[in-house]
């Protein structure tokens, strides 16, 4: 997302995720420390749509913005599990957004999943 500010071209970052996760903390540490303005968007309390989920899942693939590590995944019947793929997965994200891998930072519509200092140092630098 761009926005216009002082004719010049801003870009807006905001991160997403859930406020009490660890990764979570560490990224909006992160930004923080380095004077990165964001907002913060909790999928869990705020929500989430399923236009965004699509669009994060067009830029960096399905299976990378499935967290198949939580419990809310190990949780699912097997069968689910099985049957997910990239045509029923933003429904099963929207019905479960702790299933969304976290953080994704959006800075100016180019998405990243997951936190490295590094690769934070690369986006913003």
């Amino acid at each position: 997302m761009l926005t216009l500010h002082n004719n010049e071209v801003e870009k807006v970052t905001k991160l997403y995720g859930i406020k009490n996760c660890d990764t979570i903390k560490k990224a909006r540490k992160w930004l923080t420390e380095n004077g990165v303005e964001y907002t913060f968007h909790d999928v869990r309390s705020d929500g989430i749509d399923a236009e965004t989920i699509e669009s994060w899942v067009q830029q960096v693939d399905w299976e990378t913005v499935l967290n198949r590590r939580g419990t809310t995944w190990r949780k699912l019947d097997s069968a689910v599990q099985e049957s997910t793929n990239r045509d029923n997965v933003v429904a099963l994200l929207l019905a479960h957004p702790a299933m969304i891998k976290r953080p994704v930072l959006n800075v100016g519509g180019a998405v990243t999943i997951g936190f490295k200092d590094n690769q934070y140092q690369a986006i913003f630098n």
